[in-house]
């Protein structure tokens, strides 16, 4: 019999269908009239005649014809959505997709796997996890590992011995002795009583990254999770089932507790989730479009699954990978605008680098050298301006290598920290299955991830910093020799003029972002949790920071290409006139 899932109001309804000739008004008015019949006040209809309402897909939010039948109009256990007419939406009302929606209407499962072992994850792979390129399997060696790590917790169950989290409350609660009859009970209100963050919820990309990320730590056999249940949360993964995951409500210690707890509360089936098939419903709902069950929590495992720094680190990965992008784009970009303001090649010579050689001010140089004119790619701009008589150019052109450089070894820093934090045992206490027994320690303090990407923003930020000063260069007259704002007809077209207005007012947001999260610290949990790292905000910032580097960079990539546009017919490098050409097939010249 064919079932659909139907969303009314905020609710989520189960609609049974005995006649798939059936068309979709008609599952629109028995949707309504299961919420009406759920209702004291009938939800404000006096029946269901009264309801006017359009249906549609969640999955794309394409409306549907409420004559045609289902059998054509819908597949088997799809999830669709009654709008009412004349309603008003709510404050807190989620919607069915996220945004964007339409960057997962067209959502293919992946037929690649990628074998975690707990080791060996790189900040690439987790990336492409996060986009969905990927499936996730366990090595054997993992599974052997998880496999002993639990065989400690259940001899410790069995024996009654006494152990923080297994056989005990948590935080001020650690001194308190919870009856075995009662330690699945501990697990499950661990997760909902610490499920308490606020926000906007994370994108599908970030949920899972957090989710595969969870999966990486449990694979190392630390956490004493169940060899079943972690291959539960890795089938969820696989169907991206992924759950509701406030942005907001972490401290960075005890580890990311809000945001992983709402990531373990869909998957025991309570809670919003989101899958490409279904959009934003009932956890439990959408196990059940995928054929999974929820996860019924054994002792520790509530623990196992929330304790750990992964909101934070996982964030970070998206961050260095972004900014590891930006910092070899802001190079091309400012090439383009050394040409276009007729700088000299001369400060990228090889000598002067060879004297102060740090390794990301001789890679930047490098970069220059290879765009720049040459005997390789000689340049028709720079040919027309060799005899000038101007010795040197202003710092934010003869100054890339050294401030670009160091962005670089920023990244290159930061990476090196989040890469062993991805690969980390984070949870308290820690299972030794070659010790038979457990430790409690700190291992779940985000400190290290928080002060490295608080030192990503402050370095990468400088990328827009000194673009903001070419873009200063390109659009005044008195410093380019260009037409003013880069516009042929001033007055009548102000050309750049507020362009180059948002890149400074983005630089100034970035001067506050830049201010170090992980200096601050609250004491929460009665005391028990003295010193906090505020990572989760040194993560989202950090992407804030990257997100106005890009749009800075943006600005001065467009404004770059239409100055090249005054200096016409000259040609600059073969490299740069392919970096113009791309952005001519998406820009035309502004005239």
């Amino acid at each position: 019999m064919p079932r659909y899932t139907v969303h009314v109001r905020g609710e989520w309804l189960a609609v049974p269908c005995q006649d798939a000739q059936l068309t979709v008004g008609w599952l629109g008015r028995e949707a309504v009239r299961r919420y009406i019949k759920n209702k004291p006040d009938n939800g404000g209809f006096a029946s269901v005649d009264d309801a006017r309402f359009l249906v549609r897909r969640c999955k794309g939010l394409g409306l549907l014809d409420n004559e045609d039948p289902l059998d054509v109009a819908l597949e088997d256990n799809e999830f669709v959505e009654v709008v009412i007419e004349g309603d008003a939406m709510s404050p807190d009302f989620i919607p069915s997709q996220p945004e964007g929606v339409y960057l997962y209407s067209k959502y293919r499962e992946p037929e690649k796997y990628i074998a975690l072992d707990g080791d060996s994850l790189t900040t690439e792979d987790l990336v492409s996890l996060g986009k969905g390129h990927y499936k996730i399997k366990l090595t054997p060696t993992a599974e052997k590992r998880v496999q002993k790590s639990r065989e400690v917790i259940d001899r410790i169950v069995e024996e009654k011995t006494v152990v923080y989290g297994i056989t005990t409350g948590f935080g001020k609660f650690a001194r308190t002795v919870i009856p075995v009859s009662k330690l699945e009970e501990l697990q499950f209100n661990l997760v909902r009583s610490h499920s308490s963050g606020v926000g906007k919820p994370l994108s599908p990309e970030r949920c899972r990254m957090l989710l595969a990320l969870r999966i990486n730590v449990l694979a190392k056999g630390y956490s004493g999770i169940s060899l079943e249940t972690l291959k539960q949360v890795i089938e969820v993964f696989n169907a991206s089932c992924l759950p509701y995951v406030p942005e907001k409500g972490t401290v960075g210690a005890s580890g990311d507790l809000a945001p992983l707890s709402h990531l373990a509360l869909g998957l025991i089936g309570e809670g919003k989730m989101w899958s490409p098939k279904s959009g934003w419903a009932d956890a439990k709902y959408v196990l059940a479009a995928h054929g999974l069950k929820p996860i019924v929590l054994k002792p520790k495992e509530g623990l196992a699954l929330i304790n750990g720094t992964q909101m934070i680190t996982s964030l970070g990965c998206e961050a260095v990978e972004r900014a590891s992008a930006i910092a070899r784009q802001a190079d091309i970009v400012a090439a383009l605008t050394l040409e276009v303001l007729k700088g000299t090649t001369k400060a990228f010579d090889t000598d002067i680098h060879a004297v102060r050689p740090h390794r990301g001010q001789v890679e930047v140089a490098f970069r220059f050298r290879s765009l720049l004119d040459s005997d390789h790619h000689p340049s028709e701009i720079a040919e027309s301006h060799r005899f000038c008589d101007r010795v040197q150019d202003a710092y934010t052109l003869r100054c890339c290598p050294q401030v670009h450089g160091v962005v670089n070894d920023t990244i290159a820093f930061v990476k090196n920290i989040i890469t062993t934090e991805i690969n980390s045992a984070t949870d308290n206490p820690m299972v030794f299955a070659s010790r038979g027994e457990t430790i409690s320690g700190g291992n779940f303090h985000g400190e290290y991830p928080a002060k490295a990407l608080d030192y990503l923003a402050i370095g990468v930020h400088e990328l827009a910093s000194i673009s903001e000063r070419r873009i200063e260069r390109l659009c005044n007259p008195s410093l380019s020799e260009l037409p003013a704002f880069l516009v042929a007809e001033g007055g009548l077209n102000s050309g750049f003029m507020i362009a180059h207005c948002t890149a400074a007012a983005l630089v100034s947001e970035n001067k506050a972002l830049c201010h170090p999260s992980s200096v601050d610290s609250l004491s929460t949990s009665a005391a028990t949790e003295d010193h906090v790292s505020m990572g989760g905000w040194a993560a989202r910032k950090a992407l804030r920071v990257i997100e106005h580097v890009e749009q800075v960079l943006a600005i001065e990539l467009l404004a770059a290409c239409q100055g090249i546009e005054f200096l016409r017919p000259l040609k600059t490098t073969t490299p740069l006139e392919k970096v113009y050409d791309l952005v001519r097939s998406v820009v035309r010249f502004g005239k």
